[in-house]
């Protein structure tokens, strides 16, 4: 099993070793939510204008967010798997202004809201959702039980 994440951050705001981050907690995601084979994600830095402008093209909602996710096999039976080739799961983006801000707001790290934003996105790829009071518990507990064994705590 391996897990291949493309970081495209056209802006060069992300560190080296907040790559490496990246690349450790999707695996660690992975580990835990028992995925077997190979897959890749792609995860986009953006700015605050960038992801309102695809928040409102593909969700109709014309205001920014921190984290958006793009599966490629949402609500169709998972992509096949062709030898030698990895599942591609999809694309997360990610508001850069936002991760500061809301780090800021909760009182804890870049890294850990870093982190916090790639789980969520991740797992929305993976096909949790938040949409009722009951979602929501389930997803935002799985994120919590996947940020607190990796160590990136409040």
């Amino acid at each position: 099993m391996a897990i291949l994440v493309e970081v495209i951050d056209e802006n060069d705001t992300i560190t080296e070793k907040q790559q490496e981050l990246l690349q450790a907690v999707i695996a660690h995601a992975t580990e835990l939510e028992s995925l077997k084979g190979d897959y890749e994600v792609s995860i986009s830095f953006v700015d605050d204008e960038e992801i309102r402008l695809l928040n409102n093209e593909h969700r109709g909602i014309d205001r920014g967010t921190d984290v958006l996710s793009f599966a490629l096999n949402e609500g169709e039976e998972p992509l096949q798997e062709i030898e030698g080739m990895p599942n591609l799961l999809g694309d997360i983006v990610i508001s850069i202004p936002r991760i500061q801000q809301q780090a800021d707001e909760f009182g804890h790290s870049f890294e850990r809201e870093l982190g916090f934003l790639t789980v969520h996105g991740f797992l929305h790829l993976l096909g949790y959702d938040h949409l009722n009071e009951q979602d929501e518990k389930i997803m935002f507990g799985r994120q919590e039980e996947i940020l607190t064994s990796y160590g990136l705590v409040r």
